[in-house]
Protein backbone atom coordinates (compact mmCIF):
# COMPACT_ATOMS: atom_id res chain seq x y z
CA UNK A 1 0.00 0.00 0.00
CA UNK A 2 2.82 2.38 0.83
CA UNK A 3 4.47 1.74 -2.56
CA UNK A 4 1.20 2.68 -4.27
CA UNK A 5 1.06 5.93 -2.29
CA UNK A 6 4.61 6.80 -3.29
CA UNK A 7 3.76 6.04 -6.93
CA UNK A 8 0.76 8.34 -6.84
CA UNK A 9 2.73 11.13 -5.20
CA UNK A 10 5.56 10.72 -7.70
CA UNK A 11 3.07 10.78 -10.59
CA UNK A 12 1.54 13.99 -9.26
CA UNK A 13 4.96 15.60 -8.89
CA UNK A 14 6.06 14.54 -12.38
CA UNK A 15 2.68 15.64 -13.79
CA UNK A 16 2.95 19.02 -12.11
CA UNK A 17 6.48 19.61 -13.36
CA UNK A 18 5.55 18.40 -16.85
CA UNK A 19 2.49 20.68 -16.97
CA UNK A 20 4.53 23.64 -15.75
CA UNK A 21 7.33 22.99 -18.27
CA UNK A 22 4.81 22.53 -21.08
CA UNK A 23 3.25 25.88 -20.18
CA UNK A 24 6.67 27.52 -20.40
CA UNK A 25 7.48 25.81 -23.69
CA UNK A 26 4.15 26.85 -25.19
CA UNK A 27 4.86 30.47 -24.20
CA UNK A 28 2.06 30.77 -21.70
CA UNK A 29 1.55 31.26 -18.04
CA UNK A 30 -0.32 27.98 -17.67
CA UNK A 31 -3.79 27.48 -16.29
CA UNK A 32 -2.95 27.35 -12.58
CA UNK A 33 -1.36 24.69 -10.42
CA UNK A 34 -4.22 22.18 -10.38
CA UNK A 35 -4.90 22.38 -14.11
CA UNK A 36 -1.16 22.27 -14.88
CA UNK A 37 -0.92 19.03 -12.87
CA UNK A 38 -3.91 17.60 -14.73
CA UNK A 39 -2.44 18.68 -18.08
CA UNK A 40 0.87 17.07 -17.13
CA UNK A 41 -0.75 13.78 -16.06
CA UNK A 42 -2.97 13.63 -19.15
CA UNK A 43 0.06 14.66 -21.20
CA UNK A 44 1.94 11.68 -19.77
CA UNK A 45 -0.83 9.36 -20.91
CA UNK A 46 -0.89 10.99 -24.35
CA UNK A 47 2.91 10.85 -24.60
CA UNK A 48 2.98 7.16 -23.63
CA UNK A 49 0.32 6.35 -26.19
CA UNK A 50 1.91 8.48 -28.92
CA UNK A 51 5.44 7.18 -28.49
CA UNK A 52 4.22 3.62 -27.98
CA UNK A 53 2.31 3.83 -31.26
CA UNK A 54 5.38 4.92 -33.20
CA UNK A 55 7.80 2.70 -31.29
CA UNK A 56 9.94 5.33 -29.55
CA UNK A 57 11.11 4.97 -25.95
CA UNK A 58 13.07 7.42 -23.82
CA UNK A 59 13.95 4.68 -21.38
CA UNK A 60 12.66 4.14 -17.91
CA UNK A 61 13.15 6.21 -14.85
CA UNK A 62 12.04 9.63 -13.82
CA UNK A 63 13.76 11.56 -16.63
CA UNK A 64 12.30 9.39 -19.39
CA UNK A 65 8.87 9.63 -17.79
CA UNK A 66 9.20 13.39 -17.40
CA UNK A 67 10.30 13.86 -21.01
CA UNK A 68 7.41 11.75 -22.27
CA UNK A 69 4.93 13.66 -20.09
CA UNK A 70 6.29 17.07 -21.15
CA UNK A 71 6.03 16.24 -24.84
CA UNK A 72 2.54 14.83 -24.37
CA UNK A 73 1.51 17.91 -22.35
CA UNK A 74 2.87 20.22 -25.07
CA UNK A 75 0.75 18.35 -27.63
CA UNK A 76 -2.28 18.61 -25.33
CA UNK A 77 -1.76 22.35 -24.75
CA UNK A 78 -1.39 22.90 -28.48
CA UNK A 79 -4.75 21.19 -29.11
CA UNK A 80 -6.42 23.04 -26.21
CA UNK A 81 -5.20 26.39 -27.54
CA UNK A 82 -6.45 25.57 -31.05
CA UNK A 83 -9.98 25.13 -29.72
CA UNK A 84 -9.76 27.93 -27.17
CA UNK A 85 -9.03 30.63 -29.78
CA UNK A 86 -12.26 29.99 -31.65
Amino acid sequence: MQILQHGIILSLIIGGVAGWLAGLIMNGSGFGVIVDIIVGIVGGVIGNWLFGAIGISFGGGILGTLLTAVIGAVVLLFVIRLFRRR
